[in-house]
Parts: C-alpha cells; structure tokens; sequence
C-alpha cells in the first residue's frame, strides 16, 4: 500500500518555511510521503527540509513587486502555476494539501481547491496574510499559530500554535543561565533576512550601558552583509567582543542567551517560548497589517517579553530596557519562566493530527487541545 502523501504549500521566507519544515519531519516519522509545492525564490529556503521530501517548483507571482509590465503578467504566471499543479496533483494525488501562505502556495491551494482534495492553511501570524485571505473561507480547516487570530466572519480557526523544527523542540525548555558578574550573551536577530534598524540601534545602545555590565556583554548578532563590516566596527569600538554573521543558527545560538533582541516574527517567536528566553521585541513597521504587533502583544503581556515599538525605538531606550534585565536577575528568570509558559512544543504534531483527520487517517480521536477554545475542530 502507497504511503499517504501530503502536499506543502509554501513562500520563500523563513516566517512560511519553518513551520512548514517542522509539518514535514513530523509527517514523515509517522510514514508520510511529503511533497513542498514553491517557486523558485521558495525553493531557495527550503534546504533545511529533509532529504526525503521532494521539492515542486511551480510558477507563481505577486503584485506587490516589479513595474506595470511585471504586474500585467502575474495573472498569467499563477494561471500557468495552477496548470502545472493540477497536472501534478493527478499524476500523484495528495491525500491532503496544507498551504503555509506566500504567494507561491497560490497554485497547489487553487488546483487542490478545483480538486475538491482535503486542505487546510496555517496561519503563523495573529492577522492573516494576503493569501490566506483569499483561501480561509476555501479549505476545510484554518489553523491558528498565534491565539486570537483575526478572521474573516464565518470563519472558526484550530489553536494549534506554530510548529517548531525538530532541532529546536530538542532544545525545549533548555536551562536558563540568569544574568550575573560572568560573560553573557545577547542574541540579536531581524528574521530569516536581517533588519537594518537592529544593526543601527543595538551596537550604539550597546555602548551606552553602564561599564560594569557592558565589560560582562558577548553578542551574537545577525547583520545583513552590506552592513556587517560596519557593525563588527561599532561593537569592536565599543570594546565589545562580537559574532556578526548572516544567518543565525537558533536552535545553537538560543539557548546560550541571557537576552534575545528580535523582531517579533511568529516563527522567532515561537522558538523563543520553546526554548525560554527572555526578550525585546521591536515589531515591524512596515508591516501592511501590522501583524507582528499582534505577534509580540500577548508575549509582552505576559511579562515574558518588552515590546518596543519601531517608531519610538533610540539606542538610549534600549539601552535602558537591555540594562533594566540584565541588571535584575529575577526579573529575567521572570520572563524566561513566562515565555516558556506561552511554549507549544507539540505544536507541530498537533498540526499533522489536524492534517491525519482531514484525509481520515486519525490516530487521536481529536487533536490536543482543539476542544479547549472553540468548536473550532469541526470541519467546513
């Protein structure tokens, strides 16, 4: 008998390609065939996946990019998307569909949605992006990675939290080291493509803590290329010892850290209260929906994180933010203890329940936890 085969869906960015990744390794433990539906920027992000899921690259498009005449052809891109994943769909049905939004998902969720097969989106954010707009009053499940999500009415999503890549979740709950008279490492990240103002703000609001705390800082800071030079600069001035680099290995990088300065990406986040870390949170501007907000507001609500907002955010108040817990020993294991309270380590086997019930391969009568909020787990 042919193993059940799930089609991923997903965008090129490491917010969409985590939680998918994480969906991926847990279905294949439990004998899945795994396909990821992308294009060809997606495809670029998807080399964590593992070896035994294979990759689809699917012609898609988006409006938000390129002059009049790129616009004029992304109808045309995503119809010839479709037709590609139509095409595959019928040589190797899915036993069910799961799109993680971007615009690449657009082709496998439209054919899946033609096909009439078992599909379901998940939602990292506490707003829903473009795509998922367009497809939550289409599939049979809308499941939620932050709890409340905004929905279109009529629309009930499944509490099931963003999943975790195995080597995080491996990480879970790792001891916490508080802040003391010894070295301590702050983390700074801008998510899977850096963030300018991170590199702008942090170096200076690092120079301007107290010299007793600052001669026990180590940091770990992810910089853009174009700007690592001048940041490995700033901190070297500062007489600070720096890792500067491009990509952050956060499962490594993570549990060595006293504090955590980060945009407020659901996928970062995520890691963040699986791991337990405490943390600054400065939640994109730029965002149409503002959607890290809504990310970041129950963390800082909690106690577990500070939420800075970008508009508001000189290297003086962070410096004061960065100096009031590090400086506080209890007040840092605090928000570690919070964070990990708002964990959901489970999260992604919670999600390949929720995917076994949509094509009748249930192992539970229900997925954790979906009767705890609404009656949300019905099916449309």
């Amino acid at each position: 008998m042919t193993a059940p085969l799930c089609l991923i869906a997903a965008g090129g960015t490491g917010g969409h390609m985590f939680p998918a990744q994480a969906l991926a390794e847990t279905l294949l433990e439990r004998g899945w065939r795994v396909k990821l539906s992308t294009d060809a920027r997606g495809a670029r992000y998807a080399g964590g996946f593992p070896d035994e899921v294979s990759v689809e690259q699917i012609a898609s498009a988006t409006f938000a990019r390129g002059g009049m005449l790129a616009k004029a052809g992304v109808p045309f891109r995503i119809a010839g998307g479709v037709a590609q994943s139509l095409a595959a769909m019928r040589r190797d049905r899915p036993d069910a569909v799961a799109g993680f939004g971007g615009y690449p998902s657009i082709p496998a969720l439209a054919a899946a949605t033609m096909l009439k097969l078992p599909r379901l989106i998940h939602e990292q954010n506490g707003v829903l992006g473009r795509v998922n707009q367009i497809f939550a009053t289409r599939v049979n499940a809308v499941a939620c990675g932050t709890w409340p999500t905004e929905l279109p009415d009529g629309v009930e999503g499944v509490d099931i939290g963003n999943p975790v890549r195995q080597s995080v979740k491996a990480r879970a709950g790792a001891g916490y080291i508080s802040p003391g008279d010894y070295p301590m490492s702050i983390l700074v990240m801008g998510g899977s493509q850096g963030a300018r103002i991170m590199s702008d703000i942090v170096p200076d609001a690092i120079a301007l803590l107290p010299e007793a705390l600052r001669r026990h800082v180590r940091m770990h800071h992810q910089a853009r290329p174009e700007d690592a030079e001048r940041v490995e600069a700033a901190y070297d001035a500062a007489g600070i010892p720096a890792m500067v680099e491009p990509f952050i290995d956060v499962p490594r990088a993570m549990p060595e850290a006293q504090l955590v300065i980060t945009r407020a990406g659901a996928s970062t986040l995520a890691d963040l209260t699986v791991i337990g870390r405490p943390s600054i949170l400065v939640p994109l501007a730029s965002a149409k929906r503002d959607e890290q907000t809504a990310n970041a507001r129950p963390l800082a609500e909690a106690e577990a994180a500070v939420m800075l907002p970008e508009g508001k955010l000189t290297p003086e108040v962070m410096a004061d933010h960065i100096e009031a817990i590090l400086s506080n020993p209890d007040a840092a294991e605090h928000m570690s203890r919070a964070a990990l309270m708002r964990g959901r380590p489970d999260a992604a086997g919670d999600l390949a329940d929720l995917v076994e019930a949509l094509a009748g391969f249930d192992r539970r009568d229900a997925p954790h936890g979906l009767d705890n909020h609404t009656s949300s787990g019905e099916m449309r």
